[in-house]
């Protein structure tokens, strides 16, 4: 298995429509979460950033649905880095629903990241920030670009 960052969620009825299965939307809301815990768990440096001149923008992100997830499964949002390349960032993301034994893949997406710098009101594209370049470099997937 290839080395991951994993942010586990427990689905409730908030995360699910009429019919009870999870909203499309929420999984993409998971990534976003996902990849904020991994900022502070590895990158501290990073997230402080984001409160001064600092902007990781999301230039794209995508979700292929396999099977669905209804209130209280709990999910583990699996991020490993795709690539780096200049100031972009690319991640996957594999959704497990999980229990017993290793676990269901139910859905798996990905997001493009811009790091960006604030200059004069405008964005100003900047290089991957070390801390996070080295923090991201552990969950590289073999072959990945950097």
């Amino acid at each position: 298995m290839n080395p991951h960052f994993a942010y586990e969620h427990l689905v409730t009825f908030a995360d699910t429509n009429l019919v009870g299965n999870v909203y499309f939307a929420n999984y993409v809301a998971w990534q976003g979460a996902c990849r904020e815990r991994f900022l502070a768990d590895h990158a501290p440096g990073v997230l402080r950033g984001l409160y001064s001149d600092l902007a990781l923008v999301t230039v794209s992100c995508s979700c292929e649905y396999f099977a669905e997830l209804q209130a209280f499964d709990l999910v583990s949002i699996r991020m490993t880095l795709r690539s780096i390349d200049l100031n972009r960032i690319v991640m996957g993301f594999d959704y497990f629903r999980v229990g017993n034994g290793p676990g269901q893949l139910v859905a798996r997406g990905a997001q493009t990241v811009a790091c960006m710098q604030r200059v004069d009101g405008d964005l100003i594209a900047i290089d991957v920030p070390q801390e996070l370049y080295q923090a991201l470099d552990a969950y590289a997937v073999p072959g990945s670009r950097r």
